[in-house]
């Protein structure tokens, strides 16, 4: 009853702020002759009060709206930007160059780590050196020795076997030493290093440090762990029936679950081919475009997927008034005057010379109120389904149906 007393004051100040300087009386004897002409779903308006109140008319048209599916999931980093820091040599942390949260690029130094056994590879790599130089002169020899029938084939054979050896040793160790981030061909008997260099395998943010100075670390220990949230990706959760709507490249915006006030984008790039777990979901991966600052891998999103473009029978979304929680719009059903209407059956004159006292005739429409179904929203307009069919040039009410329903309810109480 108090939103049906405000719809009565807002439509009377509306008609006084229209009427300017004239005296009460007409209005109040033309809101007499509308009551007149006013049922539950039809109402009668002169075109000064058309005029008056701003009501503008228009048709149903074919527009196209964009259609949006409503989905819920989790941002997440793939696993080739994420990466588990391991140390491919045992020793002792001797320092830690980072902390959560720093950004760290490809090949920067995070982490030192110390151990004897270092030094004692690049002392074997140096020594291997002398004995391959060693083993050549005798290689040689032996070789002139055959070559005069005075050495034995077997021991040319067997510094053969020796050299080869040595070689495959010092290639070994070569690369070990390339692993260690040491350079060996700068070695030298009085610069062994004995601290190796843990280095970032890719650029992110360090999200754990899992060791402290002094922890012992071998292969098997992770050390750091490393996440790359510039290349978030969006997996949201369809069902398998809104599956046939989704398709590459289409265009989302999506909220955090638990902080909704920014929105942000997100592109469709691949759709899943199988359910996840029991359920009957299916996960949509679309790319995280434009700012991703305060994204974490692991937020739960909530997001509305825009799907193709489709053509519906719309209205501007201003025309649809709801009233008892049902929707409506106001069709024009006549654009007549209202029946004259007779004097008092009791003047005796009239009765007796067989005349009739008219009101002047007054230029207006008729309006009636029509219950619809509304759809989707795009771009000022709202898809309609009619639940009563209308020809096709049916005029409706697209500015100014919450005045006419306004009086609707207004008369409908009166009346109770």
């Amino acid at each position: 009853m108090k939103t049906i007393k405000l719809y009565t004051l807002v439509y009377s100040c509306f008609l006084l702020s229209c009427t300017g300087q004239k005296s009460t009386a007409p209005i109040a004897e033309e809101d007499h002759h509308m009551n007149e002409h006013t049922t539950s779903n039809t109402t009668w308006l002169s075109d000064e009060q058309i005029k008056s109140i701003g009501i503008e008319l228009g048709r149903i048209e074919d527009k196209q709206l964009n259609e949006t599916l409503k989905a819920s999931g989790k941002l997440k980093v793939p696993n080739q930007y994420k990466a588990n820091v391991n140390s491919m040599y045992r020793g002792i942390i001797k320092s830690l160059q980072i902390q959560p949260g720093l950004r760290v690029s490809p090949g920067q130094v995070i982490a030192t780590i110390q151990n004897p056994e270092f030094i004692q590879i690049q002392e074997e790599y140096l020594t291997l050196s002398s004995k391959i130089e060693l083993a050549q002169l005798e290689l040689l020899r032996q070789e002139q020795l055959n070559k005069g029938n005075a050495g034995a084939l077997k021991n040319l054979q067997a510094v053969q076997s020796e050299l080869k050896a040595l070689h495959t040793r010092k290639s070994s160790l070569y690369q070990q030493l390339q692993l260690m981030y040491i350079q060996p061909d700068s070695l030298q008997p009085g610069n062994l290093i004995s601290t190796l260099k843990v280095r970032a395998p890719i650029g992110g943010t360090i999200s754990e440090v899992l060791v402290d100075i002094g922890s012992y670390v071998d292969l098997s220990t992770t050390m750091i762990k490393i996440i790359d949230n510039h290349q978030l990706h969006l997996d949201l959760f369809v069902f398998e029936k809104d599956l046939p709507k989704i398709q590459n490249h289409q265009v989302i915006h999506f909220t955090l679950t638990n902080n909704p006030g920014k929105e942000y984008d997100a592109k469709i790039f691949s759709l899943g081919s199988t359910f996840e777990g029991e359920s009957k979901v299916v996960s949509v991966h679309a790319h995280v475009e434009g700012n991703k600052t305060g994204l974490i891998d692991g937020m739960n999103v909530t997001a509305i997927i825009s799907l193709s473009h489709i053509t519906f029978p719309a209205i501007p979304s201003g025309a649809i008034v709801s009233h008892l929680g049902q929707d409506y719009i106001f069709i024009v059903s006549e654009t007549s005057p209202p029946h004259e209407h007779h004097d008092h059956p009791g003047d005796a004159a009239a009765s007796d010379d067989h005349t009739v006292s008219t009101t002047p005739e007054k230029k207006g429409m008729t309006f009636e109120k029509i219950p619809i179904a509304r759809g989707i929203s795009d771009v000022g307009y709202t898809q309609v389904t009619l639940l009563k069919e209308l020809p096709k040039e049916t005029k409706i009410i697209v500015k100014g149906a919450f005045f006419v329903l306004a009086k609707l309810t207004n008369t409908g109480e009166h009346e109770h």
